[in-house]
């Protein structure tokens, strides 16, 4: 019997973890081999030197468990973490479950998401190596905003190609990446090679991720002052975020309870491994029972629908190849409004894990998710971020569920960020403008044909 638990449990900056977990050392199948764009050989340090500092290189091969967060950065790290881990027991009451729903807060820090954990990681190792100036991609403006913060913070330029749909939509977000000295372009961009050539063949392309990754590999390229920072995927990108899972077991045990269910929306991966994967250490290496759920779009159903395969991060195929689920470099999404979930690919690790039958997916309507969102807002206060109101959707699911069935089991997700520059998705759906969108054998048929046939 689980006892009468706190509503929510803070940590002090003493309690704040001083390495982050590396899954890559536990995995029972490691991730394939990166291949080089040019020969299509297992990728070497050096082919990833032209765009990323060598300390974040040697993060994306390790396979050592824990990793060590440098002292300064850790003081970095003291101005916004350690999140609260929350009990949502007026959703609970709502739902009228015996299930305990708990979620990992990440919205209350400047960036109003998860993305700070690995942007100011990411910044502070360019900063060390002499880089002057990063270039990202974003979808919704989490990211953006994310880099924005730890580039003003370390004396850094900054420039971002924010998605075309999402940087109409999101104009508040512009504001603040501004704010703090960012450069920001609508991608496709007229700024760029790979921009000025998919304009001149669609003026009115609404972007994706994989075509803004293009734009600032390009410019970072080119500079050798300049990097290229990445927002989820990548291993080492991944290994920052596991700073949420951590701190989550320590107030689990404060709680006097333990999560039977993880869940986590998923665009490349970030948010749904940094909550998940200290938790899998546990599956792993312990043999615990806990069920990990990663929630997609259904406009975007890489895992639901995708194909395990080596492809392209990019449209322009600059990036290394990488084995994930996919949907094909070349497959353009609707533009909703959960613009970080929009993503094409997935992070190896999760494709891996996902491929070995350890992580299960669903996919989530959008207007489903709105419903959800709406009611978590009035129950718990907090306005979701589109992309986490995609876990909340699946969490409201499971809790009914387990009231069908009479089970008390525990359910923890990770709030990954609030909806407050997201005002203008949530008018739509109040005024009904809000559409189910699946996506077409079209469009899927278009991207899948994009994949490399090695």
């Amino acid at each position: 019997m689980i006892k009468n638990t706190p509503r929510r449990v803070f940590l002090d900056e003493k309690s704040l973890p001083k390495q982050w977990y590396n899954i890559a050392a536990d995995m029972p199948n490691k991730i394939h081999p990166y291949l080089s764009p040019v020969t299509k050989q297992p990728a070497q340090p050096s082919d990833l030197s032209a765009i990323f500092p060598m300390a974040l290189i040697e993060q994306e091969m390790s396979t050592e468990r824990f990793i060590d967060i440098p002292e300064e950065l850790q003081e970095m790290y003291k101005v916004f973490r350690p999140s609260p881990l929350v009990r949502a027991k007026d959703l609970e009451k709502a739902l009228d479950t015996p299930a305990r729903i708990y979620f990992k807060y990440e919205g209350a820090n400047t960036s109003g998401s998860h993305k700070l954990n690995t942007a100011m990681a990411q910044a502070y190792y360019n900063k060390k190596e002499g880089i002057k100036k990063l270039t990202t991609e974003t979808g919704a403006g989490q990211w953006g905003s994310a880099l924005s913060i730890a580039c003003a913070k370390l004396g850094m330029e900054c420039t971002v190609f924010m998605v075309r749909v999402s940087y109409d939509q999101k104009p508040y977000r512009k504001i603040l990446m501004r704010t703090y000295g960012a450069d920001i372009y609508s991608s496709p961009s007229n700024v760029t090679e790979v921009g000025k050539a998919i304009l001149a063949k669609d003026p009115d392309c609404s972007g994706s991720l994989a075509i803004a990754i293009s734009e600032a590999v390009e410019v970072a390229a080119k500079n050798s002052d300049t990097n290229y920072s990445l927002g989820s995927v990548l291993n080492h990108v991944i290994l920052h975020q596991t700073i949420i899972g951590q701190e989550a077991k320590k107030q689990f045990e404060v709680m006097d309870d333990y999560p039977d269910i993880i869940i986590g929306c998923n665009g490349g991966g970030s948010n749904f491994g940094g909550i998940a994967y200290p938790f899998m250490m546990d599956k792993l290496r312990d043999n615990k029972e806990i069920e990990f759920i990663a929630i997609e779009p259904t406009a975007c159903p890489k895992l639901t629908k995708g194909v395990f395969a080596y492809d392209y991060g990019d449209m322009s195929m600059f990036t290394p190849l990488m084995k994930t689920y996919t949907l094909g470099h070349e497959y353009m999404p609707d533009g909703i409004h959960a613009g970080g979930l929009r993503y094409h690919g997935d992070s190896p690790l999760l494709g891996q894990l996902y491929h070995d039958k350890l992580i299960k997916a669903e996919a989530k309507d959008q207007v489903d998710v709105f419903d959800s969102a709406i009611l978590f807002a009035r129950t718990e206060g907090i306005l979701p971020a589109p992309e986490s109101a995609h876990a909340i959707a699946s969490v409201i699911a499971h809790a009914k569920e387990l009231k069908e069935r009479g089970e008390a089991k525990t359910i923890l997700f990770n709030l990954s960020g609030h909806g407050d520059f997201d005002l203008a998705a949530y008018e739509e759906y109040m005024a009904g403008k809000l559409k189910k969108i699946n996506y077409t054998d079209e469009q899927l048929h278009s991207g899948l044909s994009s994949i490399p046939k090695l």
